[in-house]
């Protein structure tokens, strides 16, 4: 008789030891079949109301022994706000991921010769980005030098956590930029013909937008030096485009060539009062560390290299053979 009490007692035990077996293995195995690649989870998200939303999205069958298993182990089942890569994971992986605070990486590039024009327009279209850039910089968080964006922000890429500001993307690029530029200009060569860092940044950005081939940046920058010293004007395609902003189609006409703004620099002496685009730091070097050379012309060869020339003559003959195809 003892025996049968002691054999019937036991089998309710054996049944839930059973079940939870099975259930803890269904636990460990079930894995989540998102519809979307991220998972977005807000402050006060509970574990309860996101278990809601994946069986609502059908993603698992039931969060009953999920829920269950969190009232034993609540510790295990606290989130961290954020965004998430948990599609594939089983959903016991998914809330630790969650309960750690692993969040997804994203990533932004800024790339040599973008304007701050394209850097933003690019912004606006980024993953879990939180976009708060004013339409005028100098309303901004960020002081930009002469409250002018262009050419302040280091061609990098940027890694970021869902839900960043753009804003604090862009107070990383700058402080990046401000720390390459003070170090370039700290070994700057001597004799060189430029009054302070901004312009170097300046130069820089002309550079960066004539070279096709790294390797020619520092003869590129030579060829500006000579005619800076020399008094002669820059003479540059990429300072017009820049100038014609929106007009610009393609096509740089004669007209262009002769209209005035402050960065036609056929029209004007010196350098542009601003960047035209965002230096790497090669051109960032280039600018303060010119090579030692007689060149004062430039023309591309239309495969990205230049031929240089130390005479105007001579500059005619290689636009009549590389532009004109006059052989």
């Amino acid at each position: 008789m003892i025996r049968f009490l002691l054999w019937a007692a036991s089998v309710p035990v054996l049944i839930i030891l059973y079940c939870g077996y099975n259930l803890l293995g269904l636990m460990q195995s079930e894995t989540l079949e998102l519809p979307e690649q991220y998972t977005q989870v807000s402050q006060g998200d509970t574990f309860h109301s996101l278990c809601s939303k994946w069986q609502s999205q059908q993603a698992l069958e039931s969060c009953f022994p999920y829920k269950l298993y969190s009232k034993l182990q609540p510790q295990k089942f606290t989130l961290k706000a954020g965004v998430y890569e948990l599609n594939g994971l089983t959903v016991m992986a998914a809330i630790e991921k969650v309960h750690r605070g692993n969040k997804a990486d994203f990533t932004f590039t800024i790339i040599e010769g973008d304007t701050y024009k394209t850097i933003i327009e690019n912004l606006k279209s980024s993953a879990f980005l939180i976009f708060d850039i004013p339409d005028k910089p100098s309303a901004g968080l960020i002081q930009f030098g002469n409250g002018h964006p262009e050419g302040w922000l280091f061609p990098d890429t940027y890694h970021y956590e869902g839900l960043t500001k753009a804003s604090a993307l862009l107070q990383r690029a700058h402080t990046k930029m401000q720390s390459v530029l003070s170090e370039a200009w700290a070994k700057r060569g001597d004799g060189v013909p430029l009054k302070s860092d901004y312009e170097a940044l300046i130069l820089a950005s002309i550079i960066e937008k004539e070279s096709g081939h790294a390797a020619e940046r520092d003869i590129i920058s030579s060829v500006f030096h000579n005619r800076l010293n020399k008094g002669m004007r820059l003479q540059t395609d990429p300072t017009v485009i820049y100038g014609l902003g929106e007009r610009f189609r393609g096509d740089i006409k004669k007209s262009h060539l002769r209209e005035y703004t402050p960065y036609n620099t056929y029209r004007i002496d010196r350098l542009p009062p601003t960047p035209i685009a965002m230096p790497s730091k090669d051109a960032l070097f280039a600018a303060v560390q010119p090579a030692d050379t007689d060149f004062l012309y430039f023309v591309s060869k239309g495969n990205g290299a230049h031929y240089f020339s130390k005479s105007l003559k001579e500059h005619n003959r290689a636009v009549r053979k590389y532009i004109l195809n006059e052989q």
